[in-house]
């Protein structure tokens, strides 16, 4: 699975409506509304790199009130979840 983070700014008075329009893409699994210097950002998971064009290109870009995207492809994903996972050795949780 390839993963891109899509930071996305669009017309303000149009946030929530641009949001449920790319939750609905193909490609796009989430849209966070956010604070600070963008207002959208989508996470894309596909399984061919080549996908991840035409999800930003031909999906988000084309949605009507995104004025900009700035697209950053994840290596390697990192959570405490996957941490725990891996150390696990099939204990039960005790308090």
């Amino acid at each position: 699975m390839i993963t891109a983070i899509v930071l996305i700014d669009c017309a303000t008075d149009s946030i929530p409506e641009v949001a449920e329009k790319l939750a609905a893409l193909p490609g796009v699994s989430e849209v966070y509304s956010t604070a600070g210097h963008v207002d959208l950002i989508a996470i894309i998971r596909v399984r061919q790199f080549e996908q991840i064009a035409e999800v930003i290109a031909g999906g988000i870009s084309k949605v009507p009130g995104v004025i900009n995207t700035e697209s950053h492809i994840a290596f390697r994903a990192y959570s405490q979840h996957d941490l725990e996972e891996a150390f696990a050795i099939g204990l039960p949780e005790t308090d």
